[in-house]
């Protein structure tokens, strides 16, 4: 049986992101031909390199090398979240409040159906320890932090469009 990696590579990746001024979003066990995978997921304000991403791979790797952590053979993959990123912390709710997210919780949300666990909505932000969503019919919902199985950001073309344009008229003034 393996092991969640989770425990044991977050703190090393940890440590890099915070030497090379970046945000650690994530660090995911996954699985590709058969190997074992860590996917680590990385930011800073106004986006992630390709230059950013080799250099953590980089300094991770040579760690993982050095300690040992993992008892098997596995591929490291660093990269950034994307758009449709994973919020994960009180902080990423607060940060990405007025963008569009999809939430599954574990159990019932307030504000909400009793039987529904999959949402999506407008992110209000985190009020009172709680994930606050205008859901998609008008009705704001509240879901504790440790209630949230999985949360992320929906690709928003609206958006995108007006961040684009916003870009646009920056770069002219």
């Amino acid at each position: 049986m393996r092991h969640d990696p989770t425990a044991t590579v977050t703190p090393l990746a940890q440590r890099i992101a915070d030497h090379l001024g970046l945000e650690l979003v994530d660090v995911e066990p996954a699985s590709g031909d058969g190997r074992a995978v860590i996917r680590v997921l990385v930011d800073r304000e106004g986006g992630v390199s390709v230059e950013d991403c080799a250099n953590f791979s980089e300094m991770l790797s040579r760690q993982l090398d050095i300690e040992e952590p993992l008892p098997y053979a596995y591929t490291l993959e660093v990269a950034s979240p994307g758009l449709d990123r994973p919020l994960r912390k009180a902080a990423d709710f607060a940060r990405f409040a007025a963008q569009l997210v999809r939430i599954t919780v574990t159990e019932a949300a307030a504000g909400a159906p009793a039987e529904q666990r999959n949402f999506k909505g407008r992110l209000l932000g985190f009020r009172d320890d709680r994930v606050a969503v205008e859901l998609e019919d008008g009705t704001e919902a509240r879901f504790p932090l440790a209630t949230i199985a999985q949360a992320r950001l929906v690709v928003d073309p609206e958006r995108i469009r007006q961040d684009l344009k916003e870009s646009k008229r920056q770069r002219k003034g």
